[in-house]
C-alpha cells in the first residue's frame, strides 16, 4: 500500500491539515510524512504509549514535531492536543496512528474530520 499518496490526498490536499504522518505501531516507524514534518523516535514512542496510558498524556502533555501540546482528549482511539491556535489530532487504528496538525488559518473541526476519516478507512480495511 502506497501510504504517502493516501496521506497527501486525504489530509494535506484538504488544506486544513498543515502537517501529517502515518505511524506503524508494530515497529514504531513513521511510514509516511508530509514534506517538512518529522517526529523523533522518542515522540513516536510517547505517542504510542499515550493511547495506552491517557492519564500520563493529560498530565504531561503531548510532544509532536518538537512542539508541546496540552491534551484536550486522550483515550484509546484518539489523542488531541492544543497549543494556542495550533493543534494536533491523532487517531489510532489496529496497525497505525494517523497524525495531523493544524495552524491558526485552519478549521480544527475539518482537521478532525479528515484525520478521523482516514483512520476509519484503515479500520474498515482492518489495518
Amino acid at each position: 500500500m502506497q501510504l504517502y499518496p493516501l496521506l497527501y490526498d486525504t489530509l494535506i490536499a484538504t488544506e486544513q491539515v498543515h502537517h501529517a504522518a502515518i505511524i506503524r505501531k508494530k515497529d514504531s516507524s513513521v511510514r509516511a510524512a508530509s514534506v517538512g514534518f518529522s517526529m523523533s523516535d522518542a515522540e513516536v514512542q510517547r505517542l504510542i504509549q499515550a493511547f495506552k496510558n491517557a492519564s500520563h498524556i493529560r498530565e504531561h502533555g503531548l510532544f509532536v514535531g518538537e512542539k508541546k501540546y496540552t491534551a484536550i482528549r486522550a483515550d484509546n482511539s484518539g489523542v488531541y492536543g492544543k497549543d494556542g491556535s495550533q493543534g494536533v489530532i491523532c487517531s489510532s487504528t489496529n496497525g497505525f496512528i494517523i497524525v495531523g496538525t493544524y495552524d491558526a488559518s485552519m478549521y480544527p473541526s475539518v482537521t478532525v474530520e479528515a484525520v478521523e476519516k482516514l483512520a476509519a478507512y484503515f479500520r474498515e480495511k482492518s489495518k
